[in-house]
């Protein structure tokens, strides 16, 4: 092959990377075409994930840090309607903590797959000997 053709699929493959890379995250979803009435039921199993959450260490001290002690929290949660605690269960039933890591896996194996075809494209090889 050619020092051009690698040189110009190289340079395609880095253009591509760079498009992929720069393109937004976009969630679509259904939009509800009536009011939703929540039950008292829901607000109360809803007041019970936000406790789970607020009782962690992690998020109680940095609670604590931001000058909000416990009884400020409970007053501030009580003062919400049922659509607000709804809205923070749902972003908090969204949050991972450290994510699934498989975007992690997709780019280590595009990486493979790159130098793979790097390899394979410019002739050279890789050879492992003991000593």
């Amino acid at each position: 092959m050619s020092k051009g053709l690698v040189k110009c699929v190289s340079w395609f493959l880095v253009v591509g990377m760079f498009a992929l890379g720069i393109v937004p995250r976009v969630d679509a979803g259904l939009s509800p075409s009536e009011i939703i009435v929540f039950s008292q039921a829901d607000r109360t199993s809803h007041l019970q994930n936000i406790q789970k959450i607020l009782e962690t260490k992690m998020v109680g001290k940095r609670l604590q840090q931001l000058g909000l002690s416990q009884d400020d929290i409970l007053m501030r949660l009580s003062r919400l309607d049922d659509k607000q605690i709804h809205s923070i269960a749902l972003k908090l039933d969204e949050i991972r903590v450290g994510g699934n890591g498989f975007e992690v896996l997709v780019v280590i194996l595009l990486i493979g797959i790159l130098v793979g075809v790097w390899f394979y494209v410019s002739g050279k090889r890789i050879i492992i000997q003991s000593k």
